[in-house]
């Protein structure tokens, strides 16, 4: 029987930073939207109300945002491959969804962005 996964989510944090190909892009920082979904078993953190029994999501996001932040990516994709690379660092994450998006990179549009998933069997 395969062991059933819970989702820790992480929902529209915001970051600033540089990404784009373009000088305009890259001359200063922009709005950075990122989503995830975590896949965890949380039974156990479930039966034990303990925190280390389960994935710290403000730490996560702490080290997601100052990646963002720093990375200086040309491409969404990259930037996403990344984030999804720095979550399943987290042991207990065994498979990922990360959500990239430029707010208004793209006239008369609110975002585009790119959605990757990713799990310990195709990440480096």
């Amino acid at each position: 029987m395969s062991e059933t996964l819970d989702k820790i989510f992480i929902t529209d944090l915001v970051a600033r930073g540089i990404i784009g190909v373009s000088e305009t892009e890259r001359a200063k920082p922009q709005e950075i939207l990122i989503n995830l979904v975590l896949f965890v078993n949380t039974y156990k953190a479930g039966k034990s109300d303990n925190l280390e029994d389960s994935v710290n999501y403000r730490t996560i996001a702490k080290r997601v945002l100052a990646h963002a932040e720093t990375a200086a990516r040309q491409t969404v994709e990259a930037l996403a491959a990344d984030l999804a690379g720095l979550c399943l660092e987290e042991a207990r994450v065994e498979k990922v969804r990360v959500r990239v998006e430029k707010p208004g990179a793209v006239r008369f549009s609110r975002s585009v962005g790119v959605e990757i998933e990713r799990d310990r069997r195709n990440i480096k």
